[in-house]
């Protein structure tokens, strides 16, 4: 029998690989461990060094030590975790339920020393140990009471992971001794050793030397995300060595870091990499979490994406990375999954919080507290109710500011967090914390504003501190440019920051986060070739992933010879990018879109760590590049795209003269739009004019704010459109810097107030005011080549 323990995408079931495993006589042992230099790759120990990526579990039951000879100290109830300070290491754990909790020690063959927490502090269990050092692999046992129909899971067979620990060591090995039942029996209790299945928490030496590193604390006005996956973007560059790629070291390779700020970017939002579980059904397939949206430890970088060589090696990996984007420039802002963890649901695995406190950790369900609320579609949902897991959260975010000098977090499914009880609340715990935080409060917020759960989908609500993916932008950009009808109106919306969404709440267009594409789903060049998904390879017979991805083909479902449908698909793309740079609020552009990177229709890569996932740099679309470098940079040397405020549609004053607004929309005849006109579903093109005289920010002086005056016309009509060009009091000549279109406009042409210019079948034109001074911009105008 299988059980199906809960996951995002498909089903997980643990394997039944392995037999019951006993446990052995205990034997006397010594624990020795030694520290050298401060990096981590160069941490000492008696053990050999454990190879990225090799099962570091052994394959029999543990032996274990008697009686420690180590000497125990009484220690602190804070800060929990595994703290070194230079003499000795701080040990302290949170269980409300335990009634004894055991320290274990791991020698390099696995030996196992047991020492019993001697204090426990307000549920705190805390020990000093006054001979560990960095390096050293550890876990706990947690006695208490087995009682699932209670919510209790504690099980002491079950060696457990510090929820605090800073690094871990070895992989998970998919066997029956990692779950707390046997299989066939969810009622039963297994008392299967798990310890020789299971990763260990290691101590690790804080000690960095940043040297004179400063965050780049880039206004978000000014910001332009690049969402990645860090070994998805490095897997394959060519520039990049062999044995640093899929790594930290990789992101932070000057081959990557050119690159990303080639095309202006000036943060990058990297996928999970907190450590995280391959679950047990993908390993069985030969697949991975390649996403990692499967969280077990909220303080660890996954070793995964490490070339160090030593146990905890992957902290200073990691931290030498921010420091060289930081150099550069760049801020790093992680995708954090507070909202659920590894252990699924009721037939998951224990492997650390279930079994140490399940019923403070996990949301159950009232009535019958074998069973977990989901929120997430994973199997569970953290508690964020309790003390101690909102504890567990903002200690987390705390230590990756403060310690690892990251500059932001997007929150996955951060409706979930606005769960205390069953409702989305934006007044909740959660959010009060952050607030009031000197720290957290401080660095970029991002919300994924929805979950699974009933009145999920909170696009729009969430606290003014907070910025969010803006899905409305998504969905309303894609189908305006597959020419869907009745649409003008909320693209007007979106291209103008989303007033409508967050004006209400007295935030900001910044609050709106733009995005056409992300990891999950089509990439951008797939979501102009496939009308529907192809995701055969996951294993899930198709079934797994979005139907619905508001995507066209041009005609031709995937690849194709046809020259006229390869063009249309790249002046689509080039519509997208222009869209998505040049509208108000902060764009995020997903790692190799400005590539033309493919997944061949798979829009649920989850799983796939191979070339479907990766960027596949030898194949790179260099048009589709510098297009993307041009339209990035008139974004950055122009404020008009990047606002603080809201636009107001009311005149301003203007070289003397009133009667121009900051923005003003055009129907193609050149008239400004009617309520008809905006109601008019059969309507698939419009020009909005941008008044860089406008512009209500000052700068960091105080000084106003001026800027050149754009018009942009938009066609997503199936055929071309005569534009006719606002009259002379909005301009009265225009320089084409931007077409998407299939013919090429010089940069320099010129045309006069009310002047009319052809915009080709789906295609975008950007005019800049001749007449007024010329940024260095001007001349990076590119048509679609």
């Amino acid at each position: 029998m299988t059980a199906d323990y809960g996951r995002r995408s498909a089903r997980r079931q643990p394997s039944q690989l392995g037999e019951p495993r006993n446990r052995v006589p205990r034997k006397e042992f010594r624990i020795r461990l030694t520290s050298t230099e401060a990096d981590g790759d160069n941490l000492g120990r008696v053990w050999p060094r454990h190879r990225r990526g090799i099962n570091c579990a052994m394959t029999s039951a543990p032996v274990v030590a008697p009686t420690p000879t180590l000497e125990v100290w009484p220690g602190r109830a804070y800060p929990l975790g595994a703290t070194y300070d230079g003499a000795g290491t701080n040990f302290a754990l949170f269980s409300e339920v335990a009634q004894r909790v055991e320290l274990c020690l791991f020698d390099a063959d696995g030996t196992e020393t047991r020492i019993t927490l001697p204090e426990v502090d307000a549920f705190v269990w805390h020990a000093y140990l006054p001979t560990i050092e960095p390096g050293q692999r550890y876990g706990y046992r947690v006695h208490g009471p087995y009682d699932p129909r209670a919510g209790h899971r504690c099980n002491p067979s079950k060696l457990l992971l510090d929820p605090y620990s800073k690094a871990i060591d070895g992989i998970f090995d998919w066997n029956q001794s990692l779950f707390g039942y046997t299989f066939g029996d969810p009622e039963s209790r297994n008392e299967d050793d798990s310890a020789a299945s299971m990763p260990k928490a290691v101590v690790i030496n804080p000690y960095f030397d940043w040297g004179t590193d400063r965050p780049p604390n880039h206004h978000y006005a000014d910001t332009v995300i690049y969402e990645a996956h860090v070994k998805g973007l490095t897997q394959t560059h060519p520039d990049i060595p062999e044995h640093l790629r899929g790594t930290y070291a990789a992101v932070a390779h000057p081959a990557i870091v050119e690159h990303l700020t080639s095309i202006g970017v000036t943060a990058i939002e990297l996928m999970p990499v907190h450590h995280f579980a391959n679950d047990s059904t993908l390993v069985e397939k030969g697949l991975s979490n390649y996403w990692g949206y499967n969280t077990i430890s909220f303080f660890a970088p996954d070793p995964k994406y490490s070339s160090a060589t030593s146990a905890g090696g992957q902290v200073q990996e990691f931290k030498a990375m921010v420091r060289t984007l930081h150099e550069a420039g760049i801020e790093v802002i992680l995708d954090v999954v507070y909202n659920h963890t590894a252990e699924g649901n009721h037939l998951g695995p224990t492997l650390s919080m279930r079994g140490i406190d399940n019923a403070a950790y996990y949301r159950l369900v009232d009535d019958d507290k074998r069973y977990y609320l989901d929120h997430t579609g994973t199997g569970n949902s953290l508690n964020v109710g309790h003390p101690h897991s909102l504890q567990l959260i903002m200690d987390s975010l705390r230590y990756w500011v403060t310690e690892m000098h990251v500059d932001g977090f997007r929150f996955d499914l951060a409706a979930t967090l606005a769960r205390e009880f069953y409702e989305v609340d934006r007044l909740a715990t959660f959010f009060e914390l952050v607030q009031q935080d000197p720290t957290v409060s401080q660095v970029k917020l991002i919300a994924e504003p929805w979950d699974v759960g009933p009145g999920g989908y909170q696009v729009g609500n969430f606290p003014p501190q907070w910025t969010e993916w803006n899905g409305k932008f998504r969905d309303t950009v894609r189908d305006f440019w597959r020419g869907e009808p009745a649409t003008l109106d909320e693209f007007a919306y979106r291209l103008s920051g989303s007033a409508d969404l967050y004006e209400h709440t007295a935030r900001r267009p910044v609050a709106s986060i733009n995005f056409v594409t992300a990891h999950d789903g089509f990439t951008l060049r797939d979501l102009v070739s496939y009308n529907d998904k192809h995701n055969e390879a996951n294993g899930e017979d198709n079934n797994d992933g979005e139907s619905y991805n508001r995507s066209w083909n041009c005609g031709v479902e995937g690849p194709t010879d046809d020259p006229g449908v390869n063009e249309l698909r790249s002046r689509q793309q080039r519509n997208f990018l222009t869209t998505l740079l040049l509208s108000q609020g902060v764009p995020m552009i997903c790692h190799g879109d400005e590539l033309g990177r493919t997944q061949n229709g798979n829009n649920n890569g989850y799983c796939q760590d191979n070339e479907i996932t990766w960027v596949n740099w030898a194949e790179a679309d260099t048009g589709l590049l510098d297009f993307t470098r041009a339209v990035s940079a008139l974004r950055a040397n122009h404020p008009v795209f990047r606002r603080r405020r809201f636009f107001s549609g009311k005149p301003v004053g203007r070289r003397g003269e009133d009667g121009v607004p900051d923005i003003a929309w055009f129907a193609a005849d050149g008239s400004e739009m009617t309520e008809e006109d905006w109601g008019a579903s059969y309507a698939k093109s419009i020009a909005v004019f941008l008044n860089g005289h406008g512009i209500p920010d000052r700068d960091l002086r105080g000084q106003r704010v001026l800027d050149d005056s754009f018009v942009l016309c938009f066609n997503a009509h199936h055929e071309p459109i005569e534009f006719t060009l606002p009259p002379a009091k909005f301009g009265e000549r225009w320089r084409t810097v931007i077409y998407t279109g299939a013919r090429r406009l010089a940069p320099c042409d010129e045309l006069p107030a009310a002047a009319t210019l052809t915009v080709d079948a789906r295609s975008a034109v950007v005019l800049q005011a001749a007449n007024e001074l010329p940024s260095q911009s001007a001349v990076a105008g590119i048509a679609g080549q």
